[in-house]
């Protein structure tokens, strides 16, 4: 009698080889032989998706958004056959499908598709065939058939609204970190493993730049309340679980230091001062399927302002292409971009309770003379924008100053 279903995922360091596909295999046979039902999702091997992207610019430095998902999509076509050729060699059955084939539909978003259906029947079937089901993660289809991708790390939503439409039992997603840190181990050798974490601290921890998972599917999963164990695929240790809250959270000030260098800062210079002109830059951005995220507008006094915002690296191009058309529009002056910056910000939901935080976190980081070009806060966090030479600095400053190590 089955124990039940899990989903689990394996991202691409999780198979970046030979080796490393047989360890997966072997240890979703384990899973199999202990009577769960397994449907798992697999990201491309290693760094495939970075060498096909470079490959496309060295063809073409604007390619088709339809041309690049197509060509993106094979990635992990390529993981999910070799992983089931893996677990045939062991002794078992296990077939691969790719996002299409089990019905995974979505928007015309390409590069960022949303999911917008699962049909799972192709893989209720599977599994009462007693077969290990094996997903491409990553990928979708549109209503006319064309292939589309949910974004960097689609493979993690692939994973739980797979988890969500099965109504599994877990969603165990495996990396090459034993689970979510109170920063980045490479940065902050101090920094300490979180054992349980709340989807809210999650979700603000993934959008601020930590790689560990999507945002996106931190979002579904704490909609339909999908609990997710994140933990290593090179040991059997306990991960992080991620849930809808926790005991004594709130307790801790602050849970988590994360550090993006992947943004660029545009500033619009001589914006006119007057009603609905930053709303036209904003709006065609939006249109474009630009996610804006901070804005800081200076204090004008002559009837000028200069608008700062900062937009993803990948956005870059797309993002000076629209704003320069847009300021020439409304009769504003220079369009920059600054490289040169990095996101730290601080993590937890002790800070609904706690009075003084930000005002810590200002004064540890003019400890080290780091100077804040801009500051953005939510109810559970806090983000300064500074140089990115100061980046790894600031978090191991924080990391400190909020006792993080203890």
């Amino acid at each position: 009698m089955s124990k039940g279903l899990i989903v689990q995922k394996y991202g691409g360091s999780s198979v970046a080889n030979v080796e490393r596909i047989q360890n997966v295999a072997r240890r979703v046979v384990s899973y199999k032989k202990k009577g769960y039902n397994l449907v798992v999702v697999v990201s491309a091997l290693g760094d495939t998706t970075d060498e096909l992207i470079e490959l496309a610019s060295q063809i073409n430095s604007n390619p088709s958004e339809r041309e690049m998902d197509m060509l993106l999509s094979t990635g992990e076509q390529i993981s999910v056959a070799l992983l089931a050729l893996a677990i045939h060699k062991l002794g078992l059955e296990a077939i691969s499908f790719t996002g299409a084939q089990v019905g995974i539909i979505t928007d015309a978003s390409h590069t960022r598709a949303r999911i917008i259906s699962i049909s799972a029947d192709k893989i209720k079937k599977a599994l009462k065939q007693g077969k290990i089901v094996i997903v491409a993660g990553f990928q979708g289809m549109t209503l006319n058939q064309d292939i589309t991708t949910l974004g960097r790390g689609g493979s993690d939503l692939t994973a739980v609204a797979l988890a969500k439409e099965l109504m599994a039992d877990q969603c165990e997603i495996y990396t090459d970190v034993d689970g979510i840190y109170t920063a980045d181990p490479r940065i902050e050798p101090k920094a300490k493993k979180i054992k349980v974490i709340t989807y809210d601290e999650m979700l603000e921890i993934a959008s601020l730049g930590a790689q560990v998972m999507q945002a996106r599917s931190i979002e579904v999963a704490k909609k339909f309340n999908v609990p997710i164990h994140v933990r290593s695929s090179f040991n059997h240790k306990p991960g992080t679980m991620i849930i809808k809250e926790a005991k004594r959270m709130e307790d801790v000030v602050v849970n988590g230091i994360t550090l993006n260098k992947n943004e660029v800062k545009i500033t619009v210079c001589n914006v006119p001062d007057r009603l609905g002109v930053a709303a036209k830059i904003f709006k065609d951005l939006a249109t474009s399927g630009i996610s804006v995220d901070m804005i800081v507008q200076n204090v004008s006094h002559i009837r000028q302002t200069d608008i700062s915002f900062t937009v993803n690296k990948s956005d870059a191009a797309k993002t000076i292409k629209i704003t320069n058309k847009v300021a020439k529009a409304i009769g504003a002056g220079d369009v920059l971009k600054d490289e040169d910056i990095a996101r730290v910000s601080i993590v937890g939901v002790g800070m609904k309770s706690h009075s003084g935080v930000a005002a810590k976190m200002f004064a540890a980081l003019a400890q080290d003379k780091i100077n804040i070009e801009m500051i953005s806060t939510s109810e559970i966090s806090i983000s300064c924008i500074v140089l990115k030479k100061f980046g790894e600095i600031a978090v191991r400053r924080l990391h400190k100053k909020f006792g993080l190590a203890k």
